[in-house]
């Protein structure tokens, strides 16, 4: 599964820590996910689209 984190993140002006903080998760797990290393829960999902005020849908794109 890839996602748009980043490019949002970053058309945001948001750093990772800033994301992180808002989480309440730590800038690696930004970094793991921004880098496609970790497929973050749904709950962090839903919050990571409302942060950067998406849906999850256009935030994750499923490889099949």
């Amino acid at each position: 599964m890839r996602n748009k984190i980043k490019e949002l993140r970053k058309a945001s002006g948001y750093r990772q820590e800033d994301l992180a903080t808002a989480l309440g998760v730590s800038r690696q797990t930004i970094i793991a996910i921004e880098n496609d290393k970790y497929n973050p829960t749904l709950e962090l999902a839903m919050k990571l689209a409302r942060y950067l005020n998406t849906t999850v849908e256009q935030l994750f794109i499923l490889e099949e």
